[in-house]
């Protein structure tokens, strides 16, 4: 998954954004010393394996990598391992690269891949992100060679290759295993990528110095700074003031505004979904009442309660008003067309006289009131898709209190099981890995429903998902995962809401920017401009 040099360089002619001059900024300074980042991304953790979310993985990539990364088309491409292949149903064997060393000088060996799986399978627990998900089914792994690794399953995985573009590979330690704790502690983190740790204050920076033993070559910035901005005004304004040569998450109403301070500014549609998610296993929910305040059953476990909310559900103004176009509504878990969506799944104009009388169906004539929780500042849009959604809703009788709350408090307490509604988003490498995460029963030995905090389950669903999951990666494949998608989005466990495009702006020390669909920034996709 990391974006590594080669990639940026083999792709820039197609993706390159017309250069147009950044007037009214500072003249470029030496392209080459220091970049300057302003990125939403606001990293949890020093430790790679703690948990699966964009910000920990598109910042710690910087310093990990993975034996497998994902192109620009999701495609599949070596990492650290040169190869791979299924030696039987049950057997995969990964070759790595040769010469490569870890940031302490140390060789990459299959020994370091073992200690990396087993780390993830056997050490550390929820909440580890989901990441377990991906080695549960390994039931063994070993090192023939200092360069082979070999990997025995407890049943047929094809998509194991898949799985390993989501694992960062740490250096074996002299004894035991490395601990959350110690790594966030003052352990420095050691792996084989491009930039090497320098120092991290939570919440407010990470700082980086090139690698110049990187196996694939110097990399082209001595330093870079990440500043946490969670605030998009806040990024924007230090992008035009030149604070920064790279801001992210710029939000679609800000890009006309930048253009025309000479800002150039890339976006590329997003391999993600931003949904509404529903409780439907407790039999009562924080902020759930009747029109009078008081508490009653929870009404998301009638379907028709979800699909009356789903026809209530205004996605063109979403689209269209508040992201300006910058998005395409939804209707699965990724944007039709890519492998594993269902072509017969398509976004619904609103009808709320058919949601109403669903409504009156499922016992609520004059509607209820919720409130309805989402992160503030997290994704484009976020703020205003809850007030947009609250006044759909109010068409039908719901009343919605939108209730936005930094990410890192509303990630809490949506953990702790504090709302009963709410807004969210979620990537994955594959239309496969997001149905198994969200929707999936939640399962912690399967490692499945990491992020279905619904509490969603659907055996026949369920059974589909592992049959798809059984077949080689194909057309097969693409149809059966397209197949289970038609039968769980019947039931609107979520609302689809749309698919974002990632926007970024760059200033005038940066010759290109390279978007990936997964949404990361990095300092790989940032090439200085030619002095």
């Amino acid at each position: 998954m990391q974006i590594q040099s080669r990639f940026c360089s083999h792709r820039l002619a197609a993706l390159l954004i017309s250069l147009i001059f950044w007037s009214g900024l500072p003249a470029p300074g030496h392209a080459q010393e220091e970049l300057r980042i302003a990125t939403s991304y606001k990293l949890m953790t020093l430790d790679p394996h703690y948990a699966n979310l964009n910000e920990n993985t598109s910042l710690l990539s910087h310093i990990y990598e993975r034996l497998v990364y994902q192109d620009d088309r999701l495609d599949l491409k070596p990492g650290l391992a040169v190869s791979w292949r299924a030696v039987s149903d049950r057997q995969w064997e990964f070759k790595l690269r040769e010469n490569v060393r870890f940031h302490d000088g140390s060789p990459l060996t299959a020994d370091d891949v073992v200690y990396t799986i087993e780390r993830i399978r056997d050490f550390l627990k929820s909440p580890s992100g989901g990441f377990r998900s991906y080695v549960t089914g390994i039931e063994s792994v070993s090192a023939p060679d200092p360069l082979t690794v070999l990997i025995e399953t407890d049943g047929a995985v094809p998509n194991l290759p898949l799985f390993f573009s989501s694992i960062f590979v740490m250096n074996r330690p002299a004894q035991g295993f490395e601990t959350t704790e110690d790594l966030n502690a003052g352990h420095p983190p050691n792996g084989t990528g491009p930039y090497r740790f320098e120092s991290w204050s939570s919440g407010e920076s990470l700082r980086l110095a090139g690698n110049d033993d990187y196996w694939d070559g110097k990399p082209a910035w001595s330093k870079v700074t990440f500043r946490v901005i969670e605030n998009p005004a806040a990024r924007v304004a230090a992008l035009s003031t030149g604070e920064v040569d790279v801001a992210d998450a710029i939000p679609a109403r800000d890009v006309a505004s930048l253009k025309e301070r000479g800002a150039r500014v890339a976006s590329v549609g997003a391999a993600r979904v931003n949904f509404v998610q529903f409780d439907v296993a407790r039999d009562t929910l924080p902020g759930v009442t009747d029109k009078s305040g008081e508490p009653i059953a929870n009404p998301f476990k009638n379907p028709l309660v979800r699909r009356a909310l789903t026809l209530a559900t205004d996605r063109g103004i979403l689209v269209d008003k508040i992201l300006a176009g910058y998005g395409t509504a939804a209707a699965q878990v990724f944007p039709n067309g890519l492998p594993g969506t269902s072509a017969k799944l398509l976004p619904e104009a609103p009808n709320y006289d058919e949601a109403k009388m669903l409504l009156a169906k499922a016992g609520f004539p004059d509607g209820f009131n919720l409130v309805l929780a989402g992160p503030a500042g997290r994704y484009p849009g976020d703020g205003e898709s809850l007030q947009a959604i609250a006044q759909s809703w109010a068409r039908i009788g719901v009343k919605v209190q939108p209730a936005a709350a930094p990410f890192s408090v509303f990630n809490t307490k949506r953990a702790a099981g504090d709302y009963g509604v709410w807004y969210g988003g979620t990537s994955g490498e594959a239309v496969d890995i997001v149905l198994h995460t969200l929707l999936a029963s939640p399962d912690p030995e399967r490692g499945t429903g990491a992020l279905n905090f619904g509490k969603y389950r659907n055996e026949a669903f369920d059974a589909m998902l592992a049959r798809a999951e059984s077949i080689a990666v194909g057309p097969a494949r693409n149809a059966a995962l397209a197949q289970a998608t038609e039968l769980v989005m019947a039931d609107q466990p979520i609302i689809p809401l749309y698919h974002f495009h990632h926007i970024v702006g760059y200033g005038s020390r940066i010759g290109s920017y390279v978007l990936h669909p997964r949404g990361w920034t990095t300092a790989m996709q940032t090439l200085p401009a030619m002095e």
